[in-house]
């Protein structure tokens, strides 16, 4: 049977779906994902055999293959009761409260969670109405398929729209948004003023603020010739070595980086993740096209090893699950659940393609077939993590060899202790003379061990097979035999199979390839977003028949198109050039302030008609927070640091575990909303929470910095009045006002040291240091 775009995107979804096919799409794209990822798997493996429409027997009447069966329940009740997972039979089954479910074993404690957390949300359920299990890849029509969804389409450069206020344009962005403004009646917002515009402009391209003085010398600059000063401070920020650290961290949630420590069946250390943060912000500094940058993140080991294996630390940082014993199941769960985080980082982070709810039945509404999914983890079945020396050879064999000494050393006295052990008995005289001469011998030889080299966590390849499709995810039930090849939604219907090594390489080239829409437009779409706000796609790592549409297609694509095209005046892959276009132009430039009309008409500004005020993450922050009090180290690159708070190096070089609670920083970092790095992240959440007020009125870390700024304003000028001008212009980058000064004025004569030994100045610098406008910027 041959689907056309409607069909797969409504009628089909429909007639699959049953009568709740329309609230499945109004799902929220987030938890549809979270249900196909986490929840419809693990019912499908746990709980199908006795509970759904294909069961040889149906167990205690329950189905749990829809939710309206689930939500009917069975002899012992309910199963879900959406909202409440207390009391909702099946979290208490696989609790162990009641029943003992599965009756296999018990689930992980991140599985009950996932199931709690499903539970919590409403216990949303796309594709109610037709049990997964059912489902079996379909016929699927290719170039039907891809001409009828926006994302799969080729990307062409479409003609600058006509505009009737041609003198506000800046550049071909500001064609694409004024042309959708005046068709809905709308004006773009006036433009920035300097002061506004150089403070956003340091923040979005280095993350620091700029000083009193530069913010004069834009001022005086854009008075000469707006435009020019403009250009000037982009092209001189782009240079600095700060935009590599300030994007750099962008791309490293994308990248799921960290250092380690996953918990439970993940919990190594990465001792060496530093080496790919460094490496990202050198490629960025270096502006290296991006194809570049992807291809050697995906196969820099197979392209020059020696130059450029660290790259592929965007693989080998991902969780590498482990079984905590023997058992063949728990074996193959462990590699199931590592091939999918490879899968989904790759698919999702660059070409924002949610392949992984492919893992255990077809997509259910994205063209991604179970069988794609497995030709992708056919390449990272034949992938390994790999500790690459980056040492020359005759240093890795003398330390090698030096190891081994010891090794052999140490087990032979390990070995005489271990058969005294397992005979019940003490060591004899002699047998205790032995370990101790052994075991001072790898004293001695640890003493004359050389220097341990440096290494870089990376891959290598393991193999070159394919592997089967997992039924139902299980690889313990392998399906038919899925050749190592693309999507075929990108590549046709027949795309050529992946043929040097584990298949890396032959899959970067496929992901950078022109005929590929998928990785300009991301790519292009998240710059965007972090220089708006929100993307002209908001669903960033999902372009999917759940995924946003566009707000300007035809301005992603005009940027796409420009992006990867390498004739002159493109961009040519290069992402400061991305950057040079969106700040040059009008609609980057506008002001923030709201607008009654406008807002009644687009109250979220997916128009573009102002500048989204927003508040700032945590890196920037905080590192402005040292800037401003003049402690912030700049010296860059090397080993993450434990406890970020009392550092004053940039925030990027924080030590962030997997867990979110193996490191002191890691604690600092998501009180401001810093994601936890078990999968790539789109984006930051901006949450408003009492343990951030909390934590800026009692901190050490925002106490030392008020003692710090303090100082500083007292060193650097005479008399109150002036230290308070000077620190509205450090802090917000703006005269203060009479009102302000005097506010400040009449504190400052009748405040006395306080409980925490912070005296009036100390306390002051403490308040101008907590206020949201240092937080946000315009």
């Amino acid at each position: 049977m041959r689907h056309s775009r409607l069909a797969y995107g409504l009628v089909i979804v429909a007639a699959l779906l049953g009568a709740h096919a329309a609230q499945a799409i109004e799902i929220p794209a987030e938890q549809a994902e979270f249900f196909e990822k986490k929840i419809r798997p693990l019912l499908v493996e746990k709980c199908y055999e006795c509970h759904s429409e294909q069961s040889k027997a149906l167990k205690g009447n329950l189905r749990l293959d829809t939710r309206a069966h689930a939500l009917k329940g069975g002899d012992s009740g309910e199963a879900i009761v959406p909202g409440n997972p207390n009391n909702s039979s099946l979290i208490q089954a696989v609790r162990w409260q009641t029943f003992e479910m599965p009756p296999s074993g018990k689930l992980t404690g991140d599985e009950v969670a996932a199931l709690v957390k499903w539970v919590e949300l409403g216990a949303p359920w796309p594709g109610d109405g037709e049990p997964a299990a059912t489902i079996t890849e379909k016929s699927y029509d290719w170039p039907t398929l891809r001409a009828g969804h926006w994302a799969w389409r080729p990307v062409v450069r479409p003609e600058l729209p006509a505009v009737k206020q041609t003198g506000w344009t800046r550049n071909g962005i500001d064609f694409f948004v004024l042309g959708q403004l005046e068709a809905a009646g709308l004006q773009p917002s006036p433009p920035a003023t300097p002061r506004v515009l150089v403070r956003r402009i340091y923040f979005d391209l280095i993350g620091l603020p700029p000083t009193p003085d530069e913010v004069a010398a834009f001022e005086s600059a854009c008075q000469k010739g707006r435009t020019k000063a403009i250009a000037d401070l982009v092209d001189r920020l782009l240079a600095m070595p700060q935009y590599g650290e300030r994007w750099g961290r962008f791309w490293l949630d994308v990248a799921r980086y960290n250092d380690g420590y996953g918990g439970f069946l993940d919990n190594q250390p990465s001792p060496q993740a530093w080496r790919y943060r460094d490496w990202v912000v050198n490629a960025l500094n270096n502006d290296m096209p991006y194809d570049e940058f992807v291809r050697l993140q995906l196969a820099g080991d197979q392209i020059d090893a020696e130059k450029h294996a660290v790259a592929t630390g965007f693989l080998a940082l991902g969780p590498t699950y482990i079984s905590d014993g023997g058992d063949p199941d728990a074996i193959a769960q462990a590699k199931s659940e590592t091939l999918d985080d490879r899968v989904d980082t790759v698919c999702r982070a660059l070409m924002a393609a949610t392949v992984a709810c492919s893992r255990c039945h077809d997509h259910r509404f994205d063209p991604y077939p179970q069988l794609d999914y497995y030709s992708l983890a056919g390449v990272f079945n034949n992938t390994k993590s790999f500790d690459y020396p980056l040492a020359p050879p005759e240093v890795v064999k003398a330390f090698d060899a030096a190891q081994a000494e010891i090794d052999r050393v140490d087990g032979k006295a390990k070995k005489i202790k271990a058969v005294a052990r397992a005979e019940g008995r003490k060591l004899t005289e002699q047998e205790n003379k032995e370990v101790k001469e052994l075991e001072a011998k790898v004293k001695d030889l640890q003493k004359q061990r050389p220097e341990k080299y440096p290494f870089a966590h990376t891959v290598r390849d393991s193999g070159s097979d394919d592997m089967n499709l997992a039924v139902r995810g299980n690889l313990r039930r392998p399906g038919p035999l899925a050749p190592r090849r693309f999507l075929r939604i990108i590549a046709g219907d027949d795309p050529a199979k992946f043929t040097h090594g584990s298949g890396r390489l032959d899959l970067a080239e496929a992901v950078v390839a022109p005929a590929n829409p998928l990785t300009s437009r991301v790519i292009v779409n998240r710059v965007w977003h972090h220089h708006f706000g929100f993307g002209l796609v908001r669903t960033l790592s999902n372009f999917g028949m759940l995924g946003e549409q566009p707000t300007h297609p035809e301005l992603l694509d005009w940027l796409a198109s420009r992006f990867t095209s390498r004739v002159q005046g493109d961009f040519a892959w290069s992402l400061k050039q991305l950057h040079r276009a969106i700040l040059l132009s009008a609609t980057y430039q506008m002001d923030s302030a709201p607008n009654e009309k406008a807002q009644s008409i687009d109250g979220d500004n997916r128009l573009l008609w102002r500048m989204n005020p927003r508040r700032m993450d945590v890196e920037a922050w905080r590192d402005g927070l040292l800037a401003v009090s003049g402690e912030l180290k700049l010296e860059q690159g090397g080993a993450s640091i434990r406890s970020i708070a009392e550092s004053p190096r940039r925030t990027i070089y924080a030590a962030v575990s997997r867990n979110g609670d193996a490191f002191d920083s890691d604690s600092f970092l998501r009180t401001f909303d810093f994601p936890v790095p078990k999968a790539t992240s789109e984006g930051r959440t901006s949450s408003i929470v009492p343990q951030q007020s909390l934590f800026m009125m009692n901190s050490k870390f925002m106490i030392a910095r008020a003692k710090a700024l303090a100082a500083r304003l007292n060193k650097e000028r005479a008399d109150d009045p002036a230290r308070i001008e000077y620190a509205y212009q450090l802090l917000y980058g703006r005269p203060v006002t009479d009102e302000e000064l005097q506010l400040g004025r009449d504190f400052l004569a009748s405040a006395v040291t306080n409980e925490k030994q912070l005296n009036p100045w100390e306390q002051y610098a403490q308040v101008l240091l907590s206020a949201s406008e240092f937080m946000y910027q315009n």
